[in-house]
């Protein structure tokens, strides 16, 4: 056994180190969880105990996201609709409170920009952009703190999955990239905001196999071109993205708010350029 830590006031408990990574009872929304990331976080956070709000815009998807949730002997709540309205973002948080009884976690993962040209991004494209990787999400957030403060549990984690594109520069990518560096610096101040309560946290993903790359997973020459780029030499997988937002909305990660955590391969730079001429 190992000496626990203290988590709140008047809360000390001992605990053996795996148990920190489990969320028993505790209930999570997860966005975007019809596949890819989403779907395994959530997945994930299921295996360490959590009951699920799974949302996306494919109720198919979702269901059979839900069917493996249930199989590790947790609930799960279907809602498909358009993430990009914020009425619904917000609604998120009522259905966790009437359906599952509590909200802990947030998992931010709704999100993505098709990379343009300088300028063939129009400001409407750029309001576009932000609006679906931060705003959409502020409105959950908003919906969801003062719910996570009531009740016998007050306080969680709020997790952003951003990418390694919102801190490195590339061309093609001014849209994208301006955007996820935009929901870092979101992180790093709601974090001051719900501080010491709630935690706020992101992670920022490199290339990984899902949807978004089907066209590089499908071209060996692309995928090698990547592969090659990437300092531990492959592509993520979305159970390695899922491991990380577990840690950080667990009690593992109880002494870290405001971070963003960079799960990408080692890159320090893009790892497809475009080949954008010069203007």
């Amino acid at each position: 056994m190992r000496t626990g830590v203290k988590e709140g006031p008047g809360y000390y408990s001992p605990a053996v180190i795996l148990d920190r990574f489990t969320v028993p009872d505790q209930v999570a929304i997860v966005t975007a969880s019809g596949r890819g990331i989403g779907a395994a976080s959530a997945v994930a956070l299921a295996e360490a105990g959590a009951d699920i709000v799974l949302a996306a815009r494919t109720e198919e998807q979702l269901r059979r996201v839900a069917e493996q949730i249930e199989a590790v002997g947790r609930r799960a709540v279907v809602v498909a609709g358009d993430l990009s309205d914020n009425d619904l973002m917000a609604s998120l948080a009522t259905v966790a409170i009437e359906q599952l009884g509590r909200l802990d976690i947030v998992i931010n993962n709704m999100g993505g920009t098709m990379p343009k040209p300088l300028l063939d991004t129009s400001p409407r494209f750029l309001e576009e952009a932000f609006h679906f990787n931060v705003g959409a999400g502020h409105a959950l957030v908003r919906a969801a703190v003062p719910l996570m403060l009531e009740g016998d549990h007050p306080g969680g984690a709020i997790v952003n999955i951003s990418s390694v594109m919102g801190h490195v520069g590339a061309r093609g990518y001014m849209a994208y990239g301006t955007v996820k560096g935009a929901l870092e610096q979101y992180t790093r101040l709601i974090a001051r905001d719900l501080a010491p309560r709630i935690r706020v946290n992101a992670v920022a993903v490199g290339s990984t196999a899902t949807s978004a790359l089907d066209i590089v997973m499908s071209s060996d020459e692309l995928r090698t071109t990547m592969e090659d780029a990437t300092p531990l030499k492959r592509i993520g997988h979305p159970d390695e993205i899922a491991a990380a937002v577990l840690f950080l909305a667990s009690p593992a990660g109880s002494f870290i708010t405001g971070k963003i955590l960079q799960v990408d391969g080692g890159l320090e730079q893009a790892n497809l350029e475009f080949g954008l001429p010069d203007l």
